[in-house]
């Protein structure tokens, strides 16, 4: 009789050590997105969406398998945890963006947080997003809002216990998102600073080029000094000296690598990876290309 009694307060108080974790799990990793009252009043500028949505590379995930130049979503991503298939992001009400509003668009970009609270996989790159001025992500949306509405409902990813990952995920935030805002430095020209918010910001450089700690976060004090492949497979460069190990003599041929790739000899710049990398480069104004390779051959 002892022996039953004393199973059974060891069950109730295991229930309820249970319960409890699970209730600190819930409140721990609640999200905590933006409210309407804090994102700024803002004009939009189109040309300047349209420049960080290129910086950005965003055609390389959402595109759709239909039409690669349309980032209507679906196409395939492999990464260690599952395969993704990266949203709509054309202004269609129901399967894309059409809905979201600038409070929603900024949580996602910024906060990784959807518009139905779920934390989002930081395969999006949101944790460099959340370095931008909100202004410039508001331009990012706007100019996403004027693309012609495509209807594709993409694939859900294929990632298991995909529920419990995402909840996870805000425990995750606490180590691995850092929101605070680029700060120019008063020392360098202006356009190295110009080049710096790129390459940390809109273009999320370092999301592959800094290696991983073992939480997965990205280990700041060996940044840019390469890291690992997002499929798992294979090791990302190192951007830092460039000029010493080799690769480029000056930024001026940094800029021509990014704007002719492998066709002037510059190796690895148009395929793997980085082809995508240097074909969305490419699209900008020379004096931008300019400014991001001021600031990485600066790194040492």
């Amino acid at each position: 009789m002892t022996l039953k009694i004393f199973s059974k307060r060891n069950l109730g108080a295991l229930a309820l050590l249970a319960v409890s974790g699970l209730l600190v799990f819930w409140v721990a990793s609640a999200p905590h997105p933006f409210s309407a009252a804090d994102i700024p009043a803002h004009t939009a500028n189109l040309e300047n969406g349209k420049l960080l949505y290129n910086i950005g590379g965003c055609i390389s995930c959402h595109a759709s398998e239909a039409d690669a130049a349309v980032p209507a979503g679906g196409k395939p991503f492999t990464t260690p945890i599952g395969v993704l298939y990266p949203p709509n992001l054309t202004p269609d009400p129901e399967t894309g963006l059409g809905k979201w509003s600038n409070v929603d668009f900024v949580n996602a970009m910024q906060k990784g947080v959807h518009p139905d609270g779920a934390h989002l996989i930081p395969a999006f790159p949101y944790t460099s997003y959340a370095h931008m001025n909100v202004e410039d992500v508001l331009d990012i949306k706007a100019y996403l809002d004027g693309l012609p509405p495509v209807k594709n409902a993409t694939k859900p990813h294929e990632v298991i216990a995909l529920p419990i990952i995402r909840r996870g995920l805000g425990l995750w935030q606490w180590i691995g998102l850092d929101d605070a805002k680029f700060i120019a430095d008063a020392k360098q020209s202006a356009s190295w600073n110009r080049g710096a918010y790129f390459v940390g910001g809109p273009g999320h450089c370092s999301e592959c080029h800094t290696p991983r700690t073992i939480f997965m976060t990205s280990d700041t004090s060996k940044m840019f000094q390469g890291g690992p492949h997002p499929d798992g497979k294979g090791k990302v460069p190192s951007l830092r000296d460039l000029v010493g190990r080799g690769r480029y003599k000056d930024p001026k041929d940094l800029v021509l690598a990014f704007q002719n790739g492998e066709e002037l000899g510059y190796d690895k710049m148009s395929s793997g990876g980085m082809g995508e990398v240097r074909k969305n480069i490419a699209r900008l104004p020379e004096a931008d290309i300019a400014a991001i390779a001021e600031y990485v051959m600066s790194l040492r």
